[in-house]
């Protein structure tokens, strides 16, 4: 059950990232929003082709980070009120969750080369990107 929350979870919070924002120039006017997807999908696929991408690794390097921060402050929450073994533990998963939860919000943000590379292959094609969503 924990295991299917926290799946959930990332889809939920990766199915939140946004794309980019088309200026609606003459080549976007002249090909029409569905074209436009068309070639933004296009372009998210080579992207994600040439990319590499560590976002499992950071998610799990902040989940390891939280989990030890949780550790040392649910430890001396723990010592002050005489049960520093249930302090460790809650500390240590609260931290972890909260590490988690960082980590997969910052892995939704596409990287910044992911990006740039949208951006280039979007102007190849006649767009013009204005920012990110």
């Amino acid at each position: 059950m924990k295991k299917r929350l926290i799946v959930i979870s990332m889809l939920f919070l990766t199915g939140c990232a946004g794309g980019p924002v088309l200026y609606p120039n003459a080549h976007l006017q002249r090909v029409g929003e569905a074209q436009a997807q068309k070639d933004v999908a296009e372009c998210e696929v080579l992207a994600d082709r040439y990319i590499k991408s560590d976002a499992g690794l950071a998610a799990a390097k902040s989940t390891a980070i939280g989990g030890a921060g949780g550790a040392v402050i649910g430890g001396a929450a723990g010592a002050v009120t005489g049960n520093l073994g249930r302090g460790l533990g809650v500390g240590a998963a609260t931290g972890a969750a909260a590490g988690l939860v960082h980590g997969i919000i910052q892995a939704s943000e596409p990287s910044p080369t992911f990006k740039n590379f949208m951006i280039r292959c979007l102007q190849e094609r006649g767009y013009e990107v204005i920012g990110w969503e």
